[in-house]
């Protein structure tokens, strides 16, 4: 038995990982891609930008794979590093070309596929218009049911500014779906 394992790296939330152990990051990649990338939708706004996204999160965990310490969740590691990706995706958007624009528009969306609807909620639109970080925050909290501790560690802040988050997230949601 590894000493990851012996530590009792396993949290409530999922099985125990070993890093740098393949098979392990496979088996994480399986049982977090879709939130993930729910995650990403809702911060970057596009579903394609955020397949991309999600392929370069995954793409940066699986090359820190063997650094990752278990000493907090390895999914709220692999959200700091997604949320991380999202950022530096919505600080290039400014700046991408016209061919990327209409190749994401012409880009056709399966009717049947039930996360495109959630993409269409008011309360997804409303998301879209939170400052990055805020959204993260909330996303967070309320589609993943971290605590103030995990999302502090997955976005590398201190506790009270994810409480701050919070707030002005929420007071911004109620303005906004209030409307």
């Amino acid at each position: 038995m590894s000493s990851a394992r012996a530590l009792g790296d396993q949290d409530e939330a999922g099985p125990a990982y070993e890093p740098g152990n393949e098979a392990d990051f496979e088996r994480l990649y399986r049982n977090t891609y879709r939130r993930i990338l729910g995650t990403l939708i809702t911060l970057v706004r596009d579903r394609a930008a955020a397949e991309d996204c999600a392929q370069e999160t995954y793409v940066k965990a699986y090359q820190s794979w063997k650094k990752w310490r278990p000493d907090a969740p390895v999914e709220a590691w692999l959200h700091k590093i997604a949320i991380n990706v999202a950022i530096s995706d919505r600080r290039r958007e400014r700046i991408r070309t016209a061919g990327e624009i209409v190749r994401r528009l012409g880009r056709p969306i399966p009717p049947s596929d039930p996360s495109t609807l959630a993409e269409r909620s008011d309360l997804v639109r409303a998301l879209k218009k939170l400052p990055t970080k805020q959204a993260a925050a909330l996303v967070l909290r309320h589609f993943h049911g971290y605590s103030n501790r995990e999302i502090a560690a997955a976005l590398g802040v201190p506790d009270q500014t994810v409480a701050s988050r919070l707030a002005a997230a929420r007071q911004q949601l109620q303005a906004t779906l209030d409307k």
